[in-house]
Parts: structure tokens; C-alpha cells; sequence
């Protein structure tokens, strides 16, 4: 009865609903082959192969006896070429990746693999696929780091077992433990094993001590742990054990996140390894569940806007518990963590390392979505019956057209990347009524009124969900965005972040509430100081400050302002688009002041959905950089709770 759960239907309907989205047309289909011995033997026994083999012709008792010895498996006399299949169509996933044939993909996999070690069968998983998939990509391609993510909701022991002593993978599991009282129960599922001799540091294990967890308690392990990782480590490849038992409704995981959240989860590990992403699946056995969130990442994959995140962003205490034992145990292995928890050097609670302009408490919680709590033996018809409005509540039709940017650029058109779309701008008498009737205490020069042509033109393709998003040049470019808050703001989109980059003379906003403003630029008195171009502050600011103060928000609307000086370069402000398209259903409008041609064209592909460019060797942020974050932190931790990972805790 225990293995009831794992049914050819998690498959059937997890493509179903691909089909009726409108999803398997879209996709290049990689055709499955069987995993060849010595695939296989990359990671298993030779003892463990013979055994699988030797059940294809086994009669059920003798199937049952030599299934009595592992724990959660049972054998079939098809078992053996499934799981071949299984290894094989993760391996044909990594070759087209690696091939450069496709960008990204899924492979939907049964039997699961992330439990199977190297001598033994173990829950539900015959060969450990995305184990395999690993050390082949090692093998036949040479890489060097790999990175494996495993959101399911068990732990996947057998990967760390069989990765512990290597630091050419890093390992990333969170799972349900409550303390060592739930499947595997093992002590070295715990946060403090963080892998073994030259491995030490390579393994994270991210423990849930209760369930009931939700998006945003994944989006702070993302945030606070997984990310900073990853973008040290540089992966050249990253591979998802992806199990959705961590969603809504399963009977294994008891927990809460609804399906989008695993569409935001692949945006941002879409940010690394140049885009080389192989999700391969594990767990997930509440079919509608599992197929809804198949469905959310592979629309991901695909490169659609990702809808908005649902729920309360207030990650629960024993999230952020785990979150901080994690860091502490792996503080001695990590750059990014060298200055994290040294409290008695933080500043006073007076802050002078950026202007954030919070000028009212908003609302945080602006989806439809009703706290989901499973009590009764109908559950499952609940979760149903709650899927089905969630999901037409989170859906959106998506723009015609994804990038926009005006004839009159003075980038030339063909120096952008295909897919942007070119508009022409507003006409001159409609810009000069628009002004006098509403903007003219804003607009005081001719070359401003003149730019708006162009601003204003794009932003409304934006507003009114014709185009996704948009770049606009304009020589004045705090200003435009002036102006271009308040039309926003006017058209009805009443939860607008904004986003400054460089020296700019901000205009303050009257439109009480509706507006969240974060200034970035090099001025002592008002700055996050990220001066190198090497990234080093980048990450600790934008991971560990920005994105979850602009989470806890959930705008409806994201403009990013470059200016002139700017403390960031090209690669930074790509990644900063990329990463930011997470919220407002991807809607992002840049005005750029200044016209240089590779900053127009990186922005313009990070909009696109591009890769974006690679880093390079991570430096560490100093010591002043992190005590100032921190402090920024501290003090905004009871306004925006995304922040409350990290740093002291305001209960």
C-alpha cells in the first residue's frame, strides 16, 4: 500500500496538462533511450546492477523477497527498463543542453532516482538519474562544477552520499525533517552536514522542522542560502531533482506553496550556468498538484512571464530558524557568509547607505489566495477544487509581444536582439497635452518633452498589457521617470517599485503609498556602494536587501532608472533586470540616460530573456560593504518580513 502513490498517472497527467496549455507544442522533443551499463555505472555497483537486472524474469514472491531488502522499494519485472529509460532520457535532457540544441528542458521521468545509492535500491529509486547525469556531464564534457538543486520534499540521500567528498558538485536539498521524525530520519540530513573532507561545504541541507511551509519560506531559502551559493560557485551546469511532494495538497509534504512558486524558483537558477538548466523530475504524487506545478516550469522554461506570487511574504519562524542554522554551519566554507553573523560590529540603527523611500504601509498580500489548511479526509477534493480558481486567479494572457523599444532609439534596430519590438512615439501635440494637464511641474525643459515621445509611447504599450516590457532612452532621465510614475499611477497600477541606478536627482512622489523607491548610486549619505565591477557587493546588496524588500512589496509595475556614474556595470544591471522579472508578471520598464550601445543592447537582452553574462571569479563584498546591508536590514525588517532571514530577528 505504501508505494500506491507512485502511479503511471503522476506522468499521464502531469503531459495532459502540458497539452492543454498549450505547452507541448512549444517544446523540442528529445526522444528517451535506455541508459546504457556503463551510464550506469558512473555512480552504482556493479553488485547493484547485477541485482536489478536479475528481477526481470522473477516470479512476485521472489520479487517481493529481494525487495524486502530495501527500504520503500518494490520491484516489478518492468522496474529494470524503466529506470533505464529513466537514466537514459536524463542524459539525452543534458545532451541537448550541453549541445547547445535547446536552452533548458524537463524530462519526466519515472522511476525517481535522488534516494538511490550507490549499492542499493531506496525509495521508490532504482538508479540515481540526476547523479548519473552529473558525473557524465563531467565526464564527456569536462566540467568542473555542477549544480544540483533537489526541492522535493524528502531529502535526497543518496545524492549527498554520493557527492559528500566531492567539491565539483554542490548539493542543495531542503526537505521535511522535523527533526529527524520524518522519512529518512537521519541525522545527516540535519543542517550541520556540510559534506565531507575536500567536499566539506559542497553539501547544504536545508531542514523544515514543521510543515505547513509556503512560498515564502522557499523564496527566503532561495534568497538567503541557495542563491548567494550558487552564484559563488559559478556553476557551468545546474541540474533541479525537482519534486513537487513540496507542493500544495501532497500527502508526503503537507505543505503549503502553491504552484507558481516553483515558476519563480526556475527564473532564478535560469540566471545561472549561461542558462544550461535541466530539471529532472522526482517526487509529487497529488496529481493535480504535480501537474499544475510541471506546467509552471516548464511555461518558465519556455521563457513566459512568471505569474505573481501568491500569499503572505512573511517567511514563519521556523523557516527562518533553519535558514540561519544553515548559514551558520557553512559560514567557514563560504565567501559571501566571511562577515555574516559578527553583530557586534553592525553600525547604529541610523542608516546612511541608501535611500529607500517607504512612504506608507502597504497592503503586502495582494493576491486572492485564502490561507489553504488540510484538516478533513476530503482533502484531496479540496485541493483540487482550490487549484482550479487559484489557478485561473494567477493566469494571465500573455503579451502579444515581449520587448518594446521606439524607431527614434539612437541604438540602430539591428544592433538590438531580434525579438524586441519597435514602436513609434507619441505625437507631440498629444505629449504637450499630457503635460500641461498633468505633468507640467514636472517637465520644465524642451530636450525632457521631447524624450517623453519615447518614454511615454513604450510605457503605455506596458500599461495597457500589449508588450511585456520596454527600454526607453531619455537625456533626462530622472525626469521621464517622474513623469512616468505618476501616468502609472494614474492608469491604475497603485504598487510601482522603482528602482534607481547612478547619480540622479530624484523627484520625491506624491502618490502617497503607490510608490517604493530604492536609489543605488555612489553618494556616501545615500548609497548601497557597489563599487566593483567585479560583483562583489552586488550580490550581498541585491540578494540579500533588495530582492526581498521588492518581494515583500509585489509590485504591479517595475521601472528601473540607469543614470550617469553608475557604481554598477553591464553585467550587474543585466542580472539586476533578470532577476526583477520575477515580479509584476515581468512587466519591467528601463529609462536609460545614457545611450552607450553595449549597455542598451545587455539590457535589452536580459529583457528578452536572454542568458545573462557570466561573472567571472567571485571576490567577496569587505566587511563595511556587509556591516551596512545588515544594518539596512535591521532596520527595515518589520516593514518588509522577506528580510527577516538573516541578520537579527525583530519578533
Amino acid at each position: 500500500p505504501v508505494c500506491d502513490i507512485e502511479v503511471p498517472e503522476r506522468l499521464s497527467s502531469s503531459y495532459e496538462q502540458l497539452k492543454c496549455y498549450h505547452l507541448v507544442e512549444r517544446c523540442v522533443h528529445v526522444p528517451a533511450r535506455e541508459g546504457s551499463e556503463e551510464e550506469i555505472l558512473l555512480v552504482h555497483s556493479p553488485e547493484h546492477l547485477e541485482v536489478a537486472k536479475s528481477t526481470q524474469k522473477m516470479k512476485e514472491e521472489e520479487l517481493k523477497s529481494v525487495s524486502g531488502n530495501y527500504d520503500a522499494f518494490f520491484f516489478h519485472p518492468n522496474t529494470y527498463r524503466c529506470a533505464r529509460l529513466a537514466v537514459g532520457a536524463t542524459l539525452q535532457l543534458v545532451d541537448a543542453v550541453m549541445s547547445g540544441k535547446v536552452c533548458n528542458g524537463m524530462a519526466l521521468v519515472r522511476p525517481p532516482g535522488h534516494h538511490s545509492q550507490r549499492n542499493a535500491a531506496n525509495g521508490f529509486c532504482l538508479f540515481n538519474n540526476v547523479a548519473i547525469a552529473a558525473e557524465y556531464a563531467k565526464l564527456k564534457y569536462g566540467l568542473q562544477r555542477i549544480l544540483i538543486v533537489d526541492w522535493d520534499v524528502h531529502h535526497g540521500q543518496g545524492t549527498q552520499y554520493i557527492f559528500e567528498e566531492d567539491p565539483s558538485v554542490l548539493y542543495f536539498s531542503w526537505h521535511r525533517y522535523e527533526h529527524q521524525e520524518f522519512w529518512p530520519s537521519l541525522k545527516e540530513s540535519d543542517y550541520d552536514a556540510v559534506g565531507l573532507g575536500k567536499g566539506k561545504g559542497f553539501n547544504i541541507n536545508l531542514p523544515w522542522n514543521k510543515v505547513g511551509m509556503g512560498n515564502s519560506d522557499y523564496l527566503a531559502a532561495f534568497f538567503h542560502v541557495l542563491l548567494p551559493m550558487a552564484f559563488e560557485f559559478d556553476p557551468e551546469l545546474v541540474l533541479v531533482s525537482s519534486g513537487y511532494d513540496s507542493g500544495i495538497g501532497d500527502p508526503e509534504g503537507q505543505m503549503n506553496a502553491t504552484p507558481e512558486v516553483f515558476a519563480h524558483l526556475t527564473h532564478f537558477l535560469m540566471q545561472l550556468a549561461n542558462g544550461k538548466l535541466c530539471v529532472i523530475l522526482e517526487g509529487g504524487y497529488h496529481l493535480k498538484s504535480l501537474s499544475e506545478s510541471v506546467c509552471m516550469t516548464v511555461k518558465t522554461l519556455l521563457g513566459d512571464p512568471v505569474p505573481q506570487i501568491t500569499g503572505e511574504m512573511t517567511p514563519c519562524l521556523s523557516a527562518v530558524e533553519s535558514i540561519q542554522n544553515v548559514r551558520a554551519a557553512h559560514k567557514p566554507y563560504w565567501k559571501w557568509l566571511m562577515y555574516e553573523g559578527n553583530y557586534s560590529s553592525l553600525f547604529s540603527s541610523k542608516w546612511d547607505c541608501t535611500k529607500l523611500h517607504l512612504l506608507k504601509k502597504a497592503n503586502t498580500n495582494p493576491s486572492t489566495e485564502q490561507e489553504f489548511k488540510m484538516t478533513n479526509n476530503d482533502e484531496t477534493v479540496k485541493v483540487e477544487r482550490f487549484l482550479e480558481l487559484h489557478m485561473k486567479n494567477i493566469l494571465f494572457p500573455v503579451p502579444p509581444i515581449k520587448t518594446a523599444t521606439t524607431t527614434d532609439s539612437k541604438v540602430s534596430a539591428h544592433l538590438f536582439p531580434v525579438p524586441i519590438h519597435l514602436v513609434k512615439e507619441m505625437e507631440k501635440t498629444e505629449i504637450k497635452a499630457l503635460v500641461s494637464g498633468f505633468y507640467a511641474d514636472l517637465v520644465k525643459e524642451d530636450k525632457t518633452l521631447l524624450s517623453l515621445g519615447s518614454v511615454l509611447a513604450i510605457l503605455d504599450k506596458i500599461l495597457k498589457k500589449e508588450v511585456c516590457n520596454g527600454v526607453a532612452e531619455s537625456p533626462t532621465a530622472a525626469v521621464s521617470v517622474a513623469v512616468a510614475l505618476r501616468h502609472s499611477v494614474r492608469f491604475g497600477f497603485h504598487r510601482v517599485l522603482c528602482i534607481f541606478v547612478g547619480d540622479m536627482q530624484i523627484i520625491p512622489n506624491t502618490e502617497d503609498g503607490k510608490i517604493l523607491m530604492i536609489h543605488i548610486c555612489e553618494k556616501e549619505h545615500f548609497s548601497l556602494l557597489l563599487k566593483d565591477a567585479e560583483g562583489n557587493d552586488f550580490f550581498s546588496a541585491v540578494l540579500g536587501f533588495i530582492l526581498p524588500v521588492a518581494y515583500s512589496y509585489q509590485p504591479n509595475l517595475t521601472v528601473i532608472a540607469v543614470g550617469p556614474n553608475r557604481s554598477l556595470g553591464i553585467s550587474e544591471i543585466s542580472l539586476l533586470f533578470a532577476l526583477l522579472q520575477g515580479l509584476a508578471e515581468s512587466r519591467i520598464f528601463a529609462v536609460i540616460e545614457d545611450t552607450e550601445i553595449h549597455l542598451m543592447q545587455s539590457v535589452a537582452k536580459a529583457l528578452v530573456g536572454a542568458s545573462t553574462p557570466h561573472f567571472g571569479v567571485y571576490v567577496p563584498p569587505t566587511q563595511e560593504k556587509v556591516n551596512k546591508i545588515k544594518t539596512l536590514r535591521d532596520q527595515f525588517q518589520q516593514e518588509w518580513k522577506m528580510l527577516q532571514c538573516s541578520g537579527k530577528l525583530s519578533i
